[in-house]
C-alpha cells in the first residue's frame, strides 16, 4: 500500500496548528512554575543524551492515555490547567506531531520546542543525566 502523505506533510501541518518556542525562550522560563516542560523521547534516548532539568518524561507512545483523566494511565501532573506543557522531542517532528495531537484532545495549553532537544544542545542549553537526576530526588 503506498503512502499517500509522508511523515514531512503530517509534520508541516501541525506546525501551521500549534505554537512553537525557540529554545532561548523556553530557557527563559526554566524557573516559571506555570511552565512544565514534557520530554517525549524513549527513555533509551534520556539514558544516552540526558535531559532538559525539571523535565517530566512521558514516552510519545503512551502520552494521551497519561494525559486523558479518563484513562486508567492518567498522571496528575498534566491536570494543572494553569500551566503550559511545552513538549519536546529529538528534533521537533514528533513534539509537533504530539502538541497536535493533544489539542485534538482539546488542550489549549501546549506548545513545543523548535528543534527539539538537539537545538537545546545545539544552544548549549542546561541539561542533566538521569543519574543525576535520580541523586537530585533520592
Amino acid at each position: 500500500m503506498p503512502i499517500t502523505k509522508g511523515f514531512q506533510a503530517l509534520v508541516d501541518e501541525a506546525m501551521e496548528e500549534i505554537k512553537t518556542y525557540p529554545v532561548a525562550s523556553v530557557k527563559a522560563r526554566l524557573a516559571d512554575p506555570a511552565v512544565q516542560l514534557v520530554d517525549i523521547r524513549d527513555l533509551r534516548e534520556l539514558e544516552r543524551e540526558g535531559t532538559v532539568p525539571g523535565a517530566f518524561h512521558a514516552p510519545r507512545g503512551m502520552l494521551e492515555f497519561w494525559v486523558d483523566p479518563a484513562s486508567p494511565y492518567f498522571k496528575p501532573v498534566f491536570g494543572d490547567e494553569g500551566r503550559e506543557f511545552i513538549l519536546f522531542c529529538g528534533a521537533g517532528w514528533r513534539s509537533a506531531l504530539a502538541t497536535r495531537t493533544l489539542q485534538d484532545m482539546g488542550m489549549r495549553n501546549v506548545a513545543h520546542i523548535d528543534g527539539g532537544y538537539a537545538e537545546w544542545l545545539k544552544q548549549g542549553a542546561p541539561t542533566e543525566t538521569l543519574e543525576a537526576r535520580k541523586a537530585r530526588k533520592a
